[in-house]
């Protein structure tokens, strides 16, 4: 399953909801989170990192910047050639949503966007690509954590 750059940063955060699930991101979605959380200003992006205690902010910060071994990433080679066909057939799309899009097509059977994302350009690609997707809602608990 591939999520976008608010769920992966959600995942790492305070969790997603989905045990046992493989996920994927795209390697652009992945540097905007690891930007945001460590150069983030209280953005859309790293807000979350500010929701948290600092203890679980830090942890999350790590395991971003060490991505989980559970959380994989596109094979340069194969998604670089993805990219140009996506390219192609859609030749408005910026490089965020080309990379997503590629991604998308080789490693996920299907794509959970955040809310946000669902009201973008990327639905109406994924369903030209004939790639499934849904919008994933998150039901963020209450900031009072940082116990340890």
């Amino acid at each position: 399953m591939l999520i976008d750059d608010r769920l992966l940063i959600e995942e790492l955060t305070v969790g997603i909801g989905a045990e046992g699930v493989a996920y994927a991101t795209s390697m652009y979605w992945y540097f905007r989170a690891c930007r945001a959380a460590v150069l983030g200003a209280g953005g859309h992006l790293s807000g979350p990192f500010e929701q948290i205690g600092a203890t679980r902010q830090a942890r999350a910060i790590e395991q971003l910047l060490q991505l989980r071994e559970d959380i994989s990433l596109p094979e340069p080679r194969t998604a670089v050639s993805t990219m140009v066909g996506v390219a192609s057939r859609h030749p408005r799309l910026n490089l965020l949503n080309i990379e997503a899009t590629a991604a998308a097509i080789d490693i996920a059977d299907v794509v959970w966007l955040s809310p946000k994302a669902s009201k973008g350009v990327l639905p109406d690609v994924l369903d030209a690509e004939g790639v499934r997707w849904r919008v994933h809602h998150i039901d963020r608990p209450s900031a009072t954590d940082d116990l340890g």
